[in-house]
């Protein structure tokens, strides 16, 4: 994490040992058309099939339930039920025992931001002005959001402040033609198949079981740990996080011959960020629940969840489209920064 705030916390998990078994037929990918699946059982993770279950991910089945495909590190593959939904809190804490639950990942802050209630998008009318947010001044919040403020990394940069920040991704969002609690799910789908983990007694500090995560049409590899203590939010709200995670996907040959015709003015070190930064999202599980509630993405650090990298990497918008959507200049929007 950014920081570690406490420290000391042991917590060991039972193994889950039934197993959930459903019948379903319909089933949507967030870029697929709606379709139906052949009827058939389908087994949740943790049972874990030899081979490559032939079904979209994620997937959406006629009982609401969200699921994503992956593959563990022995090779088999599981169908982990990731539904973004509210549920009991989640909460570190050295004074009780910690609670390990979804917490409210459906909640956006409406008193602040109607619109993007609304919506799914900031008004960007509503953000000139606004001298709080959650109760606090946003002077505060740009002091303790910047680094070395509530953490070493920072939630922005030091040029940076929460509403230029907010209105930078916004029109970032705007532009692609989706909105924050369509970037918001992907994120959630992976803190959720780690909070199955959890609940299994899967997760040790430094993680490997699950390494590969089937999205979209992706094949994205999958990194987690856990720091021992935890990092409270700029908000001051119950948003906490504990856990870093790394999502990647490498660039396919037609991706990279794209780059090579459209983005040859750039030196070897422009394309070599261009590709980092495109490609690989280091976040933590704080990422979605701002994302969401806020439309926050956090600014120009380390912890950054860029909406472009969210779009590329989890396949809701192709390289030709993003490309498209922000003029042919996909460098400038992955490294500038929100500046006052």
């Amino acid at each position: 994490m950014k920081s570690i705030l406490h420290l000391g916390w042991k917590r060991r998990f039972g193994l889950l040992l039934a197993v959930v078994v459903l019948s379903t037929g319909a089933l949507f990918g967030q870029r697929e058309k709606q379709s139906k699946l052949k009827v058939k059982d389908w087994y949740y993770y943790p049972l874990s099939y030899l081979s490559k279950p032939d079904i979209v991910s994620p997937a959406v089945f006629k009982d609401g339930t969200e699921a994503i495909l992956v593959m563990k590190k022995d090779s088999t593959y599981g169908i982990v039920r990731v539904t973004v939904e509210n549920g009991t809190p989640l909460l570190y804490s050295n004074q009780i025992k910690w609670m390990m639950g979804k917490g409210q990942q459906l909640g956006v802050d409406q008193g602040d931001f109607p619109a993007l209630a609304k919506n799914g998008l900031h008004d960007e009318a509503e953000l000139e002005g606004k001298d709080r947010i959650t109760g606090f001044p946003v002077e505060i919040i740009d002091v303790i959001g910047r680094p070395n403020g509530f953490s070493y990394a920072g939630f922005m940069a030091k040029d940076e402040n929460i509403l230029s920040v907010l209105k930078g991704d916004n029109q970032t969002v705007r532009a692609m033609g989706l909105t924050h609690p369509q970037m918001a799910k992907p994120l959630f789908h992976v803190w959720n198949l780690v909070l199955k983990e959890v609940e299994l007694g899967h997760w040790r500090r430094f993680y490997d079981n699950i390494s590969v995560i089937f999205y979209n049409g992706h094949q994205l590899s999958f990194k987690g740990e856990r720091s021992k203590g935890w990092q409270v939010s700029i908000f001051q709200d119950e948003i906490q996080g504990s856990f870093d995670f790394t999502v990647s996907r490498p660039l396919t040959p037609e991706e990279k011959t794209f780059l090579d015709e459209h983005y040859s003015q750039l030196s070897t070190a422009q394309r070599k960020e261009l590709e980092a930064k495109l490609t690989s999202l280091h976040f933590s599980e704080m990422a979605p629940y701002y994302i969401m509630r806020y439309g926050f993405y956090e600014g120009h650090t380390a912890y950054r969840t860029d909406p472009v990298a969210i779009a590329f990497i989890f396949g809701l918008k192709t390289l030709p489209e993003l490309d498209t959507a922000f003029n042919h200049n996909l460098f400038d929007v992955l490294t500038k920064h929100f500046t006052k």
